[in-house]
């Protein structure tokens, strides 16, 4: 007898959960604070004890056997002794139409996406000093990373959170993406993104020809070739910038 035609799964491409939807039993949905490609990101309060985390909830034809929250879990932990890394709580699921939703819960953290902390600054721009700041905040939090053979993959001022600003930048980062195992490529792209923020957060190609000359040492062009001669991994570009010489 021929078989019966299957049933088509629909594909989720959002979760649409409004504020106050009770999620798994546990989790009391208060906002979302993005998506992406794999993912809604919402901001949620764990019913049993008051607090707030972060869900990140996988849909399901991007998250195939969990393949892709198992990705995140194990590299959260993997790098838990990192300051400037989310820490990881645990995952859950949940059914939202007929499909069992797998998420991911970590630590909620406050503060300003860096592209916004840049767009509130005069100029929308940084001075020298405090770029470098920002820089060396950057390069310490990445050199942990990769200090334990990992990489991030994607920098960029829309995936970093600046909690705080004083003597030094407290930073923390969102998504670690997956392009493959470690290598010293995904290092090295990582470190060139770094300068890349570095630059953008000076104000890019409009202030560049103006900047003193430690800073153009540093950018160098944004020429792939020469940064990844100069930095080779972000604790190299950390020692440079502890030892910078200012005329």
């Amino acid at each position: 007898m021929p078989s019966k035609k299957q049933k088509k799964i629909p594909i989720i491409e959002n979760f649409d959960l409004l504020p106050g939807r009770i999620v798994a039993k546990k989790y009391e949905i208060i906002s979302l604070l993005g998506s992406g490609w794999e993912s809604e990101v919402y901001l949620v309060n764990e019913i049993t004890t008051d607090i707030e985390r972060t869900a990140k909830f996988f849909f399901p034809h991007r998250n195939p056997r969990d393949k892709a929250l198992k990705f995140y879990a194990r590299k959260l932990h993997k790098l838990r002794k990192c300051p400037i890394v989310i820490q990881y709580s645990t995952q859950d699921t949940f059914v939202y139409r007929k499909q069992n939703v797998s998420f991911l819960v970590s630590e909620f953290v406050e503060g300003d996406l860096l592209s916004v902390y840049l767009s509130r600054q005069p100029g929308k721009r940084l001075l020298p000093f405090q770029a470098l700041h920002l820089l060396y905040a950057l390069a310490r939090g990445i050199e942990c990373i990769h200090s334990v053979g990992d990489y991030h993959g994607d920098l960029h001022s829309d995936n970093i959170i600046v909690q705080r600003v004083g003597l030094n930048f407290e930073l923390k980062l969102l998504d670690m993406f997956h392009w493959g195992a470690p290598s010293a490529e995904n290092i090295r792209t990582d470190v060139i993104d770094l300068i890349r923020i570095f630059y953008d957060a000076l104000g890019g190609k409009k202030h560049y020809a103006k900047q003193p000359q430690p800073i153009k040492d540093l950018c160098c062009g944004l020429k792939r070739s020469l940064i990844t001669k100069k930095f080779k991994t972000a604790g190299k570009l950390r020692i440079y910038l502890e030892s910078i010489q200012w005329e």
